[in-house]
């Protein structure tokens, strides 16, 4: 009865709080990135907890929220004036569908007034969530460091009264720990890492190539490597095609080659350097968990969707090492010298 009460409590509190959950997870993403750096300062320099807590939400402000809310000061405008140019949409798109008629495999996609008209009201509809989520990112930002300072100022108590609530062997602990700690990490670092690097290269070859607005391009280029499988093939090859409709087929076809040779390469490079340091993620872990946390969370489910994915394989090692007669397969924990939260 009492779990159940407690299971039912739960269920209220996260129905009617679900607004602002986003808030609860960027908390516990910063939290976890800035955890060991906090412990050292507040611990080994006996810094104050305070004032070191208002630091990092200070370099936060700084280094997180300034930098995305430039970026969406710039793309807001830009593309609600081209999505307001219907005659250069009408344009290019005629110009695109001349030149896809008499193509191999282009011909067979369905080009026809029609589909314009409807992809035209798909975009538009979501130009009034898209705002309404403007709003909730900025009320959940205030939410997000919020909770941030709460988390880090009692951040032992918190830590010691999540260990004991938590049914299972240290070991299991530190395996559960473990796992959390490497997919934030390798999400919430590893994301904008590639997003950057990409749309920068994009930004090059789009001005090399003589692209309209290469900025925009380059950066709606970045941002499209979230997107699963596609990831920046979503912007450089319909770009190319266009080009190449307009008849500028050396810079169409420099276009293609520039996005399969270089910025389709960047992701690999950096998943088999920078990012393989800071999580190894099973590609299809991160595939399906991005679109499983676009779907509950919005932007903050790249980090949260692979988690929760990933989380299911090591609640089965758990349950091995709990329950099962065989033997653990649960893997040793290295410690770098900052014991994890649920160690003890």
């Amino acid at each position: 009865m009492l779990i159940l009460i407690i299971i039912l409590v739960c269920i209220l509190i996260f129905h009617n709080l679900f607004y602002y959950l986003p808030g609860f997870l960027g908390a516990i993403t910063l939290y976890v990135l800035y955890r060991n750096s906090y412990f050292k300062l507040t611990e080994q320099r006996r810094w104050n907890k305070v004032l070191t807590s208002l630091m990092f939400i200070l370099l936060s402000i700084v280094f997180i929220v300034l930098p995305i809310w430039a970026l969406v000061d710039y793309l807001v405008p830009q593309i609600t004036s081209f999505l307001n140019n219907t005659d250069k949409i009408v344009s290019q798109f005629n110009l695109l569908k001349e030149y896809m008629a008499d193509k191999p495999f282009l011909k067979d996609i369905d080009m026809s007034d029609e589909a314009l008209l409807a992809m035209l009201q798909r975009m538009t509809k979501y130009v009034p969530s898209i705002l309404n989520s403007v709003a909730e990112v900025m009320i959940n930002i205030i939410v997000t460091l919020f909770v941030l300072y709460f988390m880090q100022v009692y951040a032992r108590q918190m830590e010691s009264y999540i260990s004991s609530g938590v049914p299972f062997s240290p070991k299991s602990k530190q395996e559960l720990w473990k796992e959390f700690d490497s997919m934030v990490r390798s999400n919430a670092i590893g994301i904008p890492i590639l997003g950057f690097f990409q749309g920068l290269v994009a930004v090059l070859g789009y001005w090399i190539f003589g692209v309209d607005n290469f900025i925009l391009m380059g950066m709606l280029t970045g941002i499209a490597s979230i997107v699963p499988v596609l990831g920046t093939m979503t912007i450089y090859v319909p770009l190319g095609i266009i080009t190449l409709a307009s008849g500028e087929t050396g810079n169409g076809i420099g276009i293609l080659l520039f996005g399969f040779l270089l910025i389709g390469s960047i992701d690999n490079i950096l998943r088999f350097t920078i990012l393989k340091t800071l999580g190894n993620v099973p590609p299809l872990i991160t595939v399906f968990g991005v679109l499983l946390g676009l779907k509950l969370f919005g932007m903050l489910g790249l980090i949260f969707g692979p988690l929760i994915l990933s989380s299911v394989g090591v609640l089965i090692k758990v349950y091995s090492n709990e329950y099962g007669k065989g033997p653990s397969i649960l893997l040793d924990q290295h410690d770098s010298g900052d014991h994890p939260p649920f160690s003890k």
